[in-house]
């Protein structure tokens, strides 16, 4: 289907190679599909006994959704260009929901960049995942700095992430990374990265468990990244004091009060992040952390469509990726500006239930 997405059966083991290493890998329409058809052929194929996934070259995984393409189609103006969004969030989120879900064990190498949409791809449901970092890791949700909220099941997993560590994330956007995620639980292991020929040599070889094999593997170098040493665990008091409070007003300003070097640099990433998208997965987030993935994937379909309705997408695609003068005109342009009746318009249904495009999930 596409030359992005290369797949080969190596043992037992289904490889996929996301193979888009100048865009850092990120998901195309087309990338979707091949890795969804991928998926499926494999599911219920005897022969192959688990699915391993990473990314082509040496600086990311997977650096998220092809942002470029969402500004193209959203300044179309065209029929044509609003249903290609459409069908690329639709089949992104089966596809999560595919990867959540998968009954075989489901191997993700996030070497190197992995943000948004490819966070998607590496958060397998507990009963199949196995998530391998390094110390080229660089991980996180940045969406509230482009006019989107953490998508592609990030209610989910955030909401379930160590303590609020989801909520600090997905509310700044920050860069995390081996240990960090191994503390906040959004990885397994860690492999350094020079050991990478010898993880692949063996993930051909394995017969049984490939989750065992990995951990296995992986066992001699737990050390090389300590959760209970990372920056994260280091400021678990401090993201549970400002992050557990119930609204982007009341954590600005507990952030305000506290002169701890933690407190001071999140304040001054928040503030040049969207007001309203951080009211919105504040709002999010607190929903997801009792519904169920498909349910999650349903509600986050309602929110990217009302984020492309509002245009602050748009507008902050242009200042990173498009103009790159960095300085995106927000609307509202303050958190005082920004209404409860704003935030929970972003939840409300944009489909009857019967026509949701989701609601064959689950």
């Amino acid at each position: 289907m596409t030359d992005l997405i290369r797949t080969h059966i190596s043992g037992r083991t289904g490889v996929i190679t996301l193979n888009r290493p100048t865009a850092l890998n990120s998901l195309s329409l087309e990338m979707v599909r091949a890795m969804t058809k991928a998926l499926l052929d494999w599911r219920h194929d005897a022969e192959i006994s688990a699915v391993f996934v990473y990314g082509s070259g040496e600086k990311a995984y997977c650096a998220g959704g092809d942002i470029r393409f969402f500004h193209e189609k959203g300044n179309a103006n065209s029929m044509n260009g609003a249903a290609l969004i459409e069908d690329f969030f639709s089949e992104e989120y089966a596809l999560n929901y595919l990867v959540h879900h998968y009954p075989k064990p489901y191997v993700a190498l996030l070497d190197g960049v992995v943000m948004g949409g490819g966070m998607g791809i590496a958060q397998a449901g507990p009963q199949a995942r196995m998530r391998i970092v390094t110390e080229r890791t660089k991980m996180a949700m940045p969406e509230v700095g482009i006019g989107l909220f953490p998508d592609v099941g990030g209610g989910h997993f955030l909401s379930r992430a160590t303590g609020h560590t989801g909520t600090y994330l997905g509310v700044t956007g920050e860069m995390i990374t081996a240990a960090d995620a191994l503390y906040a639980d959004l990885a397994d292991v860690f492999v350094p990265s020079s050991e990478l020929p010898a993880l692949h040599a063996m993930v051909a070889e394995a017969r049984g468990d490939l989750r065992e094999a990995v951990r296995s593997f992986a066992a001699p170098f737990a050390a090389h990244a300590d959760p209970a040493n990372s920056r994260l665990a280091k400021s678990r008091d401090a993201i549970e004091q400002h992050f557990a409070l119930d609204s982007v007003q009341a954590i600005l300003a507990s952030l305000a009060n506290d002169t701890d070097e933690f407190a001071t640099k999140a304040l001054a990433n928040m503030q040049k992040k969207s007001p309203l998208m951080m009211c919105v997965t504040l709002s999010q987030l607190r929903r997801a952390a009792t519904l169920d993935i498909a349910d999650c994937l349903r509600m986050e379909r309602t929110m990217v469509r009302r984020c492309f309705e509002h245009g602050e997408v748009i507008e902050g695609v242009r200042a990173l990726a498009i103009d790159k003068d960095h300085s995106p005109k927000w609307n509202p342009a303050n958190l005082q500006e920004v209404s409860s009746e704003m935030i929970a318009g972003f939840f409300e249904p944009a489909w009857p239930d019967y026509a949701h495009p989701l609601r064959h999930l689950g």
